[in-house]
């Protein structure tokens, strides 16, 4: 787990005045934290130019790694999907459980084949 990276897709709101709304330290026990974009990022019109941006940001990848899925959500959406297909379907993200107040590691397998497939 040394060398895992938790990539967190945007910056938190309220970094850039040294205020975040939320506090994101905890996931750094699966992995030292990577932001990929700023807070104010947007897919607007099209989405080419995240995507490219994107795409360099996340080239080394591993199934071994995580992200925390902040931000927008056609973001999330492109880097899931980015991901993916780094790892042929197989992934791994940090969900944050409210109650527990802690991040939960969740893998994601978009291609396992049902034990009971017909």
């Amino acid at each position: 787990m040394e060398n895992n990276k938790v990539y967190v897709i945007q910056d938190v709101p309220g970094t850039r005045e040294g205020r975040p709304k939320i506090n994101i330290i905890g996931a750094s026990q699966f992995g030292s934290l990577k932001v990929l974009l700023p807070e104010n990022a947007q897919i607007i019109l099209s989405a080419g130019p995240v995507v490219f941006k994107l795409r360099q940001l996340l080239k080394d990848y591993t199934s071994e790694d995580y992200l925390l899925l902040t931000g927008d959500p056609a973001i999330i959406g492109v880097a899931c999907s980015i991901v993916s297909d780094i790892t042929n379907g197989k992934y791994k993200l940090l969900k944050w459980d409210k109650q527990e107040r802690r991040y939960y590691p969740i893998e994601i397998d978009l291609y396992q084949k049902s034990e009971t497939s017909t």
